[in-house]
């Protein structure tokens, strides 16, 4: 059968497919939650979620480091990546011999496509429409409040590297957080001068991909001393799949932290 991609691309699968290889972490535990453990054969170092299959599944690598001749030897019938999280070339390399379905999100409505588009091509269409339709109520139960509050969202330190547009974070923080992104006129995730940094009103900062702790706010505050500077749970911010269930649920918490409820 043939499948499009978020990219454009149309692969061809024996569907449903028995030999599943993710490599990407949020699209792991949504395969889990579509209960397909026993056709997901390989997934990345990263893929914490969940513990039983963190430690019983065979890993091929990080999502930038793949282990391609593991995945080969997998012989995977299906390989799903991410645009973003995912090297091109190496996707390249593996699809010479194996079928690629990469996903690329940046707003709410790409991931509950992806969650759908997954489902039907893994034959499990009826479970995916069940997480897309918890999701889409749960998100119903955020007030759409729009803050006049800025925030920086860093995910690196020594550069200090933050969210700007265009990325599922920032979708996130303005359109369901309602906080304004101060980085809004950037793109991407620039690496910030801290000759020149901005100064808002909070700062964010994320357990993922650089492991932020509390240890880190004193060093923070430093560099921006009028903001409120907290940490927040990067999974909530960026996982796209799953666990976008409970992800209105956490945003209510980090208002209450802020006190904006």
């Amino acid at each position: 059968m043939l499948f499009q991609d978020q990219i454009g691309n149309t692969i061809e699968i024996n569907h449903p497919p028995q030999r599943i290889i993710s490599l990407v972490p949020s699209q792991t535990e949504l395969l889990y939650h579509l209960g397909l453990g026993d056709s997901v054969v390989g997934i990345t170092k990263f893929c914490i979620h969940p513990e039983e299959w963190f430690r019983s599944k065979e890993r091929v690598g990080g999502p930038k480091q793949l282990d391609i001749e593991k995945i080969r030897r997998l012989n995977p019938d299906l390989i799903i990546a991410n645009k973003e999280e995912n090297i091109q070339e190496q996707i390249e390399v593996v699809s010479e011999f194996c079928p690629v379905w990469i996903s690329d999100i940046y707003t709410l409505e790409d991931s509950l496509q992806m969650i759908q588009k997954i489902g039907a091509i893994c034959g499990v269409s009826q479970k995916s429409d069940e997480i897309n339709l918890k999701i889409k109520q749960n998100f119903l139960k955020l007030k759409p409040i729009k803050y006049s509050l800025s925030v920086l969202y860093l995910i690196w330190k020594d550069p200090f590297m933050a969210v700007a547009s265009n990325t599922f974070i920032h979708h996130i923080i303005e359109e369901h957080l309602g906080l304004q992104n101060c980085m809004r006129e950037e793109e991407r995730y620039p690496v910030l001068d801290e000759s020149n940094l901005p100064q808002p009103d909070i700062v964010f900062l994320s357990t993922e991909p650089y492991p932020f702790k509390e240890k880190h706010i004193a060093e923070v505050q430093a560099f921006f001393p009028k903001a409120k500077i907290r940490i927040v749970d990067g999974e909530y911010f960026t996982w796209y799949g799953s666990r976008l269930i409970d992800t209105p649920n956490y945003l209510e918490t980090v208002k209450k932290m802020l006190a904006l409820v």
